[in-house]
């Protein structure tokens, strides 16, 4: 394998060349998770690798609980099929907590403040009640509770991460708090092996072909952990040593070779860069900083043929999407046009016509 054809076989492992699913559920589930604090571009990453999708579709799909958003991993919020919550949650929530800790203490945050909160939070929610961030916020400031700065992030951040609560359906454009046992039916506690193994057949076959440092960065475990799953899934997984590092994926899935004609049109936070360490087999390193722009911002991008070529942005307006795009290189004109075909696509899924800057 040369590093094209790995950047190639993630695009068809990934369910990004065919698209297999029906239902943003059985994407979450392939994937394992899907990173989703940017909601919109997050929807999108499902509703490209869905045989038929519309952002309404996923949207109702998020509002009935049948996939879910939750701090899980790193940390930031991911999208999680309800009936994975808990054991990821068992499995990856001490990493976060041990990666937030410093915010932790910054912030004079100690385990009687988060007892006390979470004892707001469930006297506020049961019932069934669903509640905005601003609802919370008088809850807990009637409790003496403080909010202020990011406060309130860690929270709430701290509550899911402790199975406690999680997503709701939006009201409106706001999100809303369920708690967890009320919104999804509780299920048998698995060992954590059996969770490890979980994670890591699902990441190396959805993800793969990955090293274990991807694999590591993703999760959040440790290489410990990670060499131990990959132990208990050698029966699973395949190892190739490509370029003198090892990468792993599933022998089940089929190879594929590289076509430089294939478009695809991705936000900035796919899973299909954002879920690996070394980024390198998709994106050459001159290009980086105009995808990674710093502080956790990063550009949408344009990817042929498995590499990535340019970024794209999009101004959203009641009667069109409105599309920009820069290019690292020039297109062909097979190229240009299949970008404009990506580009509708994209617009169909929003329900409007497209229009070039």
């Amino acid at each position: 394998m040369t590093p094209l054809d790995i950047a190639y076989q993630r695009l068809h492992n990934q369910q990004i060349l065919t698209a297999h699913a029906k239902t943003p559920a059985e994407v979450v589930r392939w994937l394992g998770a899907v990173q989703a604090q940017d909601y919109l571009g997050a929807k999108w990453a499902l509703g490209m690798r869905m045989q038929k999708a519309s952002d309404d579709t996923i949207e109702e799909a998020f509002n009935e609980g049948a996939i879910l958003r939750t701090h899980v991993m790193r940390p930031t919020w991911h999208f999680v099929a309800p009936e994975d919550i808990r054991w990821l949650l068992a499995l990856t929530a001490p990493r976060v907590h041990i990666a937030s800790g410093h915010g932790y203490r910054l912030l004079g945050l100690d385990d009687a403040q988060f007892r006390h909160s979470e004892e707001v939070l469930i006297k506020a929610l049961q019932g069934g009640k669903q509640l905005t961030r601003e609802a919370l916020i008088e809850a807990f400031q009637q409790a003496g509770i403080v909010t202020k700065d990011i406060h309130l992030v860690h929270l709430l951040m701290h509550a899911e991460l402790a199975g406690l609560i999680c997503s709701g359906s939006r009201r409106g454009k706001q999100f809303t708090y369920m708690l967890l046992e009320e919104r999804v039916p509780a299920v048998a506690k698995i060992e954590r092996d059996e969770a490890l193994l979980k994670l890591t057949n699902r990441y190396f076959t959805s993800h793969g072909p990955a090293t274990m440092q991807d694999f590591a960065w993703w999760s959040g475990l440790t290489i410990t952990d990670v060499r131990h799953g990959l132990e208990l899934a050698k029966h699973d997984l395949v190892e190739e040593v490509i370029d003198g590092q090892s990468y792993w994926l599933s022998p089940a899935l089929p190879r594929v070779r590289a076509d430089a004609t294939t478009v695809h049109l991705m936000s900035g936070f796919d899973e299909y860069l954002v879920s690996y360490r070394d980024r390198s087999a998709s994106l050459d390193p001159e290009h980086k900083s105009l995808w990674d722009r710093g502080n956790a911002v990063f550009s949408s991008i344009i990817v042929i043929g498995g590499k990535v070529v340019g970024i794209w942005k999009r101004t959203l307006n009641k009667k069109a999407v409105i599309m920009e795009s820069t290019h690292f290189g020039e297109l062909t004109p097979a190229q240009e046009q299949a970008f404009k075909t990506a580009a509708q696509r994209y617009g169909r899924f929003l329900g409007l016509p497209v229009t070039f800057a």
